[in-house]
């Protein structure tokens, strides 16, 4: 079995840095470790961003969704990630989505204030998170070229994409087809035909109330774009 440090190490925002600084921090910050039974709830959509959330074994399904519900896209995460690590900051700190365990899960909280003086102890923790950050502002600025000039395909990997992590698995975009070919503004033709072509080329399944992603990389060669 892995050592804490060892669980540590591998986490996105923690990798790259020295045993020995690790060691360090362990020993000055409180760090909480939850178990959560599958089925129960870690957080829900809304719910105060107070503490950076490190899913260090098992897995969640992590779902956002619309105010009214119609529309929401889901993924699963499992360990070692993070969970939604750029809404800790900023002028709305409020998750985005909900996460349940889906099989017996292990996480890691550090409050907001403790998170903040690991970020100041050493270049290496502040250049992980700055990377996250840079990465999905990059993500966003190709996300609006995608949608005001690109081709629905682009407009449909942006959604998809923007609503995701890296790492995420089994990815559903659940909403009714009309609702889904009104809100990108074409004809149902149109839409059809592009479902089956991502379809055709192994990308994506489909029926008449999901989309489910089989591969959420080629969605990113859609957007030519490494910025994930």
């Amino acid at each position: 079995m892995n050592s804490m440090y060892e669980i540590l190490m591998e986490l996105p925002l923690f990798k790259g840095v020295s045993r020995y600084k690790l060691s360090e921090v362990v020993g000055t910050t409180k760090f909480h470790f939850l178990k959560y039974l599958s089925d129960e709830t870690v957080v829900n959509a809304g719910d105060p961003c107070t503490h950076i959330v490190f899913i260090i074994s098992g897995k969640l399904r992590v779902t956002i969704a619309n105010a009214n519900n119609r529309l929401k896209v889901s993924q699963t995460l499992e360990a070692p990630n993070v969970l939604s690590p750029e809404f800790l900051f900023g002028k709305a700190p409020f998750y985005p989505c909900s996460a349940v365990a889906i099989e017996p899960t292990s996480i890691l909280q550090i409050s907001k204030a403790d998170y903040t003086k690991i970020l100041n102890t050493d270049e290496i923790f502040l250049f992980n998170f700055l990377n996250i950050l840079s990465r999905n502002a990059q993500k966003a600025v190709d996300g609006i070229l995608s949608i005001t000039a690109g081709s629905l395909e682009e407009r449909i990997a942006f959604w998809i994409i923007s609503l995701t992590q890296p790492g995420g698995t089994d990815i559903a975009l659940t909403c009714k087809q009309r609702d889904l070919y009104s809100m990108f503004g074409v004809q149902r033709t149109s839409f059809i035909s592009t479902l089956e072509s991502l379809k055709e080329r192994g990308i994506i399944e489909y029926d008449t109330n999901e989309i489910r992603i089989i591969s959420r990389q080629a969605l990113l060669d859609i957007l030519h774009t490494t910025a994930d």
